[in-house]
């Protein structure tokens, strides 16, 4: 195929796809912005930069993201096969060394004979075939270009970002290792253990520090997403609120005392060097001077040294129930497609997903087939029907879930949930496959 397609934004999504393209033997053209134009949240010009957490989520294929990296792999992915390679240990989840993981990336893009990178910012919608991955900080010409285009504007929401700690400056003498129930490497995460004063002293803490103010435009319309609360907002939820989420101390035993602690904070793992530790489920928006004030009083961060502190961001999504088809093209012009955050998914996988997805399905269009989405049993699929079956009032962006997984009926009669799963695992994976099969089938036939 001589067809020449060109995918905006070098990030997880557009490098998956610019990726799958190119393997489908398309040529494509990747313009990325970076570094020449920065956004306020990345570091650097490498591809697929992880600029949240360095976290993939669970593993397990009893878990539904698990599930997701699955098919993945099984539809020969950049992102998970970089993502194994930088791996560091995070319990049952998928987490890496975010310079090693964006260089294994980086590498493969540019090193590919069929894709070319230009560092340039696309202004205005691109002429077709194109795909627009551009990612909840779409540049400002671009959204706008987008709200002509599509009669409203994207709609907004808040994420946070959690700081990064030197783990030389941690006192290891307070900490205790191990991850909750043992999953994974028992000594994968760093704890520190927190009785009932001491919490109730940090949330006081958290509560009275100051925080950056939202400027007038952003107080329009202030929404977080659910899944990646600043820690602030969760703890004027309810005293009890962080410790029956990112600070609950469930499967954990304190060597200490023997019990388990009444709250604990968690310390990933951030790089395979194990020079940087990630605070989980911290993302902020506390001023920096706070952050260090409030930060310290943590059992064994006493003295933390940061090497980033916590930030937020407004991030920009399509209302994809009224924009997108099932194939991720605009209803409004067929010959663009979407993917990665902008369409509306939440997560690292995700995102890198629908990219996965979308580049899959413009290959078999260009090589002149009529391909149909994922089947809906798959996690794949999923994916698929929450950006298109969704309730367009109200569209909030969302992890992959059980909940957005068709069931096959072959699993109907099983009992247990885990094995049911375990099961409707298995089959999701053939019939990705088949799926893929399908597509490349019905281009060589066309």
């Amino acid at each position: 195929m001589n067809d020449s397609v060109l995918v905006v934004g070098g990030g997880l999504a557009g490098s998956e796809a610019a990726w799958q393209l190119a393997e489908a033997g398309l040529r494509v053209v990747m313009a990325e912005m970076r570094p020449a134009r920065p956004t306020p949240v990345h570091r650097g010009g490498q591809l697929a930069e992880l600029v949240c957490s360095n976290s993939l989520r669970g593993d397990s294929p009893a878990n539904a993201v698990g599930l997701l990296k699955r098919e993945m792999a099984a539809l020969d992915s950049l992102i998970i096969r970089c993502a194994r390679s930088a791996a560091v240990p995070a319990g049952g989840a998928l987490a890496v060394d975010r310079e090693r993981f964006a260089a294994a990336v980086t590498d493969a893009v540019t090193g590919h004979p069929r894709i070319t990178i230009e560092r340039r910012e696309v202004e205005e919608l691109p002429e077709g075939p194109a795909l627009l991955a551009t990612g909840p900080l779409t540049s400002p010409a671009l959204h706008a270009a987008l709200a002509r285009l599509l009669g409203e504007g994207a709609l907004a929401f808040y994420d946070a970002i959690a700081p990064i700690v030197a783990a030389d400056s941690l006192d290891l003498t307070r900490l205790f290792r191990g991850s909750r129930y043992g999953k994974g490497g028992s000594d994968d995460y760093l704890n520190a253990a927190m009785d009932r004063s001491c919490y109730e002293q940090f949330v006081a803490a958290l509560l009275a520090a100051e925080k950056h103010p939202f400027k007038a435009f952003e107080l329009e319309d202030i929404r977080y997403f659910e899944g990646c609360l600043p820690i602030e907002v969760m703890a004027e939820r309810g005293l009890d609120t962080l410790r029956f989420g990112p600070m609950k101390p469930v499967g954990l035993t304190d060597p200490a005392t023997g019990r388990r602690p009444w709250a604990v904070v968690q310390l990933r793992q951030d790089d395979l060097a194990a020079e940087h530790f990630n605070l989980v489920g911290f993302q902020t928006k506390l001023t920096a001077a706070e952050q260090a004030r409030v930060f310290r009083t943590i059992p064994g961060l006493e003295q933390a040294r940061f090497v980033r502190f916590g930030m937020i961001h407004r991030n920009t999504f399509l209302n994809a129930p009224v924009h997108l088809d099932p194939l991720l093209r605009l209803r409004r012009r067929a010959d663009l497609r979407v993917a990665g955050q902008l369409t509306g998914v939440e997560g690292y996988v995700e995102s890198a997903a629908t990219g996965l997805v979308a580049a899959r399905t413009l290959a078999a269009e260009l090589a002149g087939a009529d391909p149909q989405p994922p089947p809906p049993e798959t996690a794949c699929g999923g994916l698929v029907r929450h950006l298109t079956e969704r309730r367009p009032d109200g569209f909030q962006p969302a992890n992959v879930s059980w909940g957005l997984i068709a069931a096959p009926p072959e699993v109907a009669a099983v009992r247990s949930r885990r094995e049911r799963r375990e099961r409707h695992a298995a089959l999701a994976v053939e019939r990705i496959r088949a799926w893929a099969a399908t597509l490349r089938g019905a281009a060589r036939e066309s």
